[in-house]
């Protein structure tokens, strides 16, 4: 568990709570954070190497092993770190929920090697992404056939096998078969939610110009659950917590996971690849019909709804004609808008921590978290 040991995480944790206001709170909480994603990284590297790495050597692919420990050697770990304080809020600190909460990097994997290819994104977290490395590696041998298709094909391989090892993973966690089975049921309620969502999200794009409620709808079903809502419930169920404390979680982690979409909405048109990972722009170049570029058409008078439809019928799209397409969705007031529909979803995720029984340093902790996940520069 990369050193970190389960009195290190418990101190650090209580340190959120008792901290005097003085902005010493969020170093504290920042160093737990920083613990976690170590222990995570760590356990999920581990079990890659152990349990799958032969497997893909086995494929005849030699570089697969390398691509897919790039992919669990880096993140945020957001999903993991949810996954965590749902357990911390019915259970002490335990080295076989940090193995649980660790398998979500590697279905947090299989999500963005689909993703990547059904966006045919160049790039993930600033290089190459695994189709186009796949791809490159197909070319370099001269073997017979499309390397662009041969990457995609084999970039949603991988992303299938990550999601058998990310069940294997959970269930040898070392958690007891009476807690998984609490858990099961969310865990594959989270699964289908996401290929559904993921489906929805592809009907939207296709579609030119799904209503705003569409898309917001789509954001939530898709990455408010999949991202903080089921990770709470499922190590809340783990724990064994009371329904009405995994409700309260479930509830909080809807309304956060919604507000993380809406910001990931803003980056992928206003963000900087150096936050992004990926090009300025990149969901107007990619077309992508997400919450912003929707608010900015239903905002929009007569004549800038008309440039703002040519923009997105348009098949190849220049710099230039990014740069007037944000000028555009921000002289609508669409950014303002999103900025509050943020402001309201995280008002509502704190009030109901606020008002909760959970421990103190949990409430601290969830604080912190919907925090994270909002910031304009996340």
């Amino acid at each position: 568990m990369s050193g970190v040991g389960d009195r290190t995480l418990a101190s650090t944790l209580q340190t959120i709570a008792v901290a005097p206001p003085n902005g010493n709170s969020g170093a504290s909480f920042e160093v737990w954070r920083s613990d976690v994603r170590a222990a995570v990284l760590g356990a999920v590297t581990g079990f890659v190497t152990d349990r799958c790495t032969a497997d893909l050597r086995a494929t005849g692919v030699d570089i697969a092993p390398a691509v897919l420990a790039d992919f669990v050697s880096d993140g945020k770990c957001l999903r993991s770190t949810f996954m965590y304080l749902g357990w911390l809020s019915g259970a002490a600190p335990d080295d076989a929920a940090l193995r649980a909460a660790a398998s979500f990097e590697l279905l947090h994997t299989f999500a963005l090697l689909q993703d990547d290819v059904m966006d045919d994104s160049p790039l993930r977290r600033g290089l190459p992404s695994a189709h186009v490395r796949f791809a490159d590696w197909h070319r370099e041998r001269g073997l017979a056939g499309s390397a662009e298709r041969f990457g995609a094909s084999a970039a949603v391989l991988l992303g299938d096998l990550c999601l058998v090892w990310a069940a294997q993973m959970l269930r040898e966690s070392g958690l007891s078969a009476t807690a998984l089975a609490r858990a099961w049921p969310r865990y594959d309620a989270m699964r289908t939610e996401l290929a559904v969502g993921q489906f929805a999200d592809l009907v939207n794009d296709a579609g030119g110009r799904p209503t705003l409620e569409a898309v917001l709808d789509v954001a939530r079903r898709k990455s408010g659950n999949y991202t903080v809502r089921r990770p709470l419930e499922i190590g809340g169920a783990l724990a064994g917590c009371p329904e009405d404390t995994v409700t309260l979680l479930g509830r909080y982690g809807a309304a956060v996971g919604e507000a993380f979409q809406l910001r990931d909405d803003l980056l992928g048109i206003f963000g900087s690849p150096s936050v992004t990972g990926k090009p300025a722009g990149g969901d107007l170049s990619e077309h992508k019909a997400t919450s912003v570029v929707m608010a900015a058409h239903h905002l929009a008078d007569a004549a800038a709804r008309r440039q703002l439809d040519e923009l997105m019928a348009q098949r190849e799209l220049s710099d230039t004609d990014i740069m007037r397409w944000r000028a555009l969705i921000a002289a609508t007031g669409a950014v303002q808008w999103i900025e509050q529909l943020i402001d309201r979803k995280l008002s509502h995720a704190l009030e109901r921590v606020h008002t909760s029984r959970l421990d103190t340093t949990v409430r601290a902790a969830l604080v912190e978290m919907a925090a994270v996940c909002t910031r304009r520069a996340a």
